[in-house]
């Protein structure tokens, strides 16, 4: 029997922790339990993907400048003619693997601003491609959620439907594909792929907070209003940030993609304080160090919130999505949730003191929950990758 030849797919090595999380946790599956697996990736930062996990790697998109604004026409010619391309290099790599599996992700849905001709385009083609060539496309654990766009909700729907397996990371998620007109009856939802990731150990440091930022502009229906979200949520986060300096609590900033980088900076130069620093974290694996270091997080990108409570740390979750307040009650914490769009620092602050007030009885519920979210998602991993790669012929209706 020849290796499994199996392939990833997904805005890998661009810069978002919480995508390459999602795969570092399969790929750590894979080789634990299936090591003859020959793996690589169709991907959005090859050169990254290839160099920090020491597989092959494709660029997703032909056309290199996918996701700037084209406002030339020779740039929109590109654009125009990169997504002729992809439709016939996307066969081509799918062609080649005996299975190809997307790895976490909020691939299905638009919480944040989205075109459909970018990343919805190139989940549809995949899909498609792997439908008309035989070759199964796996969505593991992936995010949904109601999209208001027409266009965008179709290839979402298409590229669901046209996928031999889907499993979610919440019961939202499978209720928004229902609702997008998905027959998700045999759909699985397990934790987040980052689950499965080791925790680390490690002493906290007295006082300690982690205050993790994103460049947080609203959802795709939002783009009129983007700005006045954004500055609303900063300012809201920046008082906060320096009440607590001025209590003389230590502040790490903590970001989960490149673009959250100016919102730490802007930060920095509004609170002027030494308490106040920011992460330098290039993986999940940098990131739940941080916040296994502090006695308290306060967090908005879904990632950061996945860090924090897999470390077992008091968490408030500034939510921008439904996703959060999901994962915050999942692990037992729903009632800590303050809306990212209404930051106030007042109430804020109310809430960061009642997770205090409680973080010893909340390191035990998230004790007992980690326990039970990597039980479940160890199970579920084992279950799908046995029926996936034993041998060729198998299918995916055979996983469970």
């Amino acid at each position: 029997m020849t290796p499994p030849r199996v392939g990833v797919f997904g805005l890998l090595g661009s810069g978002n922790l919480g995508n390459d999380g999602s795969l570092e946790a399969l790929l750590g599956h894979l080789r634990a339990e299936h090591p003859d697996a020959v793996v690589d990736a169709l991907c959005g930062g090859p050169e990254t993907v290839a160099a920090r996990y020491g597989i092959a790697a494709t660029r997703l998109h032909w056309y290199r400048g996918e996701y700037r604004t084209a406002s030339r026409a020779g740039a929109m010619a590109g654009k125009g003619l990169g997504k002729l391309v992809d439709v016939f290099r996307t066969a081509a790599w799918v062609r080649r693997h005996d299975v190809v599996i997307v790895p976490g992700m909020g691939v299905l849905e638009a919480t944040l601003p989205l075109r459909p001709w970018g990343f919805p385009y190139a989940l549809f083609l995949l899909c498609a491609s792997g439908r008309l060539l035989g070759t199964p496309v796996a969505l593991v654990g992936v995010g949904a959620a109601p999209i208001g766009r027409r266009s965008t909700r179709a290839l979402v729907r298409w590229s669901a439907r046209l996928a031999a397996y889907r499993s979610y990371r919440d019961e939202l998620s499978r209720d928004a594909l229902r609702e997008m007109g998905v027959d998700t009856a045999r759909d699985q939802v397990h934790p987040d792929l980052a689950f499965a990731l080791p925790a680390p150990a490690g002493s906290t440091a007295p006082g300690s907070v982690c205050v993790g930022v994103m460049a947080f502009h609203g959802g795709d229906d939002d783009r009129a209003r983007a700005d006045e979200i954004y500055r609303r949520y900063l300012d809201g986060t920046t008082r906060f940030v320096r009440a607590l300096a001025e209590e003389g609590r230590p502040v790490r900033l903590l970001t989960g993609d490149a673009c959250d980088r100016p919102v730490v900076a802007e930060i920095l130069a509004a609170v002027d304080s030494p308490l106040v620093t920011a992460a330098e974290a290039a993986s999940l694996a940098d990131l739940m160090k941080e916040t296994a270091a502090a006695e308290t997080v306060v967090a908005t990108r879904y990632h950061n919130l996945v860090c924090a409570l897999r470390t077992g740390t008091p968490t408030l979750a500034l939510s921008y999505a439904a996703k959060s307040d999901a994962l915050m009650a999942r692990m037992g914490l729903g009632a800590h949730c303050h809306p990212a769009r209404e930051v106030d620092a007042d109430r804020l602050l109310e809430q960061f003191r009642e997770v205090e007030r409680r973080a010893a009885e909340l390191r035990r519920t998230l004790t007992a929950h980690n326990l039970t979210a990597t039980r479940q998602l160890e199970s579920r991993l084992a279950a799908l990758t046995s029926a996936l790669l034993p041998t060729a012929d198998r299918t995916l209706e055979e996983a469970p």
